[in-house]
């Protein structure tokens, strides 16, 4: 029978989070049955709930930012055990079976990879995310949180440490290349720890001034204020990869004049308005506009290994329970630096 769990709820795309319960299902052979311990507040979490992006199944519990330790195993798992530290990030499965989950992409899953929270599982139900006290996960989207990891920062790492790595890695972040990273929020600051590690020369294109000192401190080189019109004409053609972390409207055809040849822009935020492009700022300088998606499984646990290694963890501040809907409020008016999580010991 399925287990019935403390958790926070929306109950309307207008309403306020509330304390609720879920339910979970019971451990099959290859399932991991996780008590969560810290849930990341993602800007996603907050664009689903509203409706954002589509219609939603209500109620619904959110959260895709998820660390805690090993509860219970199927009897077919072999790669976690009993108080082993793990997280789980943006989804719980895939069709296994497609061209890009055979190689380990499965973030783009032809099939439509499963959300960690308002898609349908595998029993049928609507999958309910990290807001809450336990979670129920196929031992194959389940990742291994390093010890050298502060376990309250390693949440984020599932969604703002893979989202931004991922592009990073695929566009060849490192030494010898320019990277510029438009925004320093959840993402943003992520971004620019990252591309540092990787050995880039880091750019931060913030609207004003407000975060110089922040961007330099987290290992950016350079900061610009996009409302200083200069900007744009000081860094024309300069960039290699441009890192775009707002999920909001910007003025797409000025960033992409600061590629050098051959360079590309990423979109990783996903604002709800269209971005129009002007193909002529494509074709005058070979240049690219992509996105990118969060990375696979394989890809994530070496997200969280390299962080480990280079001593990288997000920039937190810790939440309870019953002070989501002001963080979710702070959120919005990114007052936020640069990342909520929430102490699931708080909920119940």
């Amino acid at each position: 029978m399925p287990t019935i769990i403390p958790a926070i709820v929306a109950s309307s795309p207008t309403n306020q989070l509330v304390a609720g319960t879920i339910e979970r299902r019971d451990v099959g052979p290859a399932d991991v049955r996780i008590d969560i311990r810290w849930s990341g507040i993602c800007h996603s979490d907050i664009h689903t709930v509203q409706g954002d992006w589509g219609p939603q199944h209500y109620p619904l519990t959110v959260g895709h930012e998820i660390a805690g330790t090993v509860a219970e195993v199927g009897s077919e798992v072999t790669k976690f055990a009993v108080g082993d530290r793990v997280g789980v990030g943006c989804m719980v499965n895939s069709c296994g079976e497609c061209a890009n989950c055979v190689a380990g992409e499965e973030q783009y899953c032809l099939q439509g990879m499963t959300g960690t929270y308002g898609a349908e599982d595998v029993d049928g139900t609507i999958t309910q995310g990290g807001y809450s006290t336990g979670i129920v996960v196929t031992e194959d989207f389940v990742l291994r949180v390093p010890e050298a990891i502060p376990f309250e920062k390693a949440a984020p790492l599932l969604c703002a440490g893979i989202t931004t790595y991922s592009p990073l890695r695929h566009w060849n972040a490192g030494p010898g290349k320019k990277v510029a990273v438009i925004g320093l929020g959840g993402l943003g600051h992520m971004a620019v720890k990252i591309a540092h590690a990787m050995g880039a020369e880091v750019t931060v294109l913030s609207r004003s001034l407000a975060k110089k000192d922040d961007a330099l401190a987290l290992g950016a080189d350079h900061y610009f204020a996009t409302e200083n019109p200069e900007t744009f004409r000081a860094l024309r053609g300069h960039f290699d990869l441009i890192i775009n972390s707002v999920s909001a409207t910007i003025d797409i055809n000025a960033h992409l004049k600061l590629l050098a040849l051959d360079g590309a822009l990423v979109n990783v935020g996903l604002p709800p308005e269209a971005l129009p492009v002007k193909v002529g700022n494509l074709i005058g300088g070979r240049r690219s506009f992509a996105g990118s998606n969060i990375g696979g499984i394989a890809e994530t646990q070496e997200m969280l290994d390299f962080c480990a290694e280079h001593g990288i963890a997000p920039e937190v501040e810790i939440t309870s329970a019953d002070q989501v809907n002001e963080a979710w409020a702070r959120v919005l008016a990114a007052d936020v630096r640069y990342r909520f999580v929430i102490d699931v010991s708080t909920i119940g």
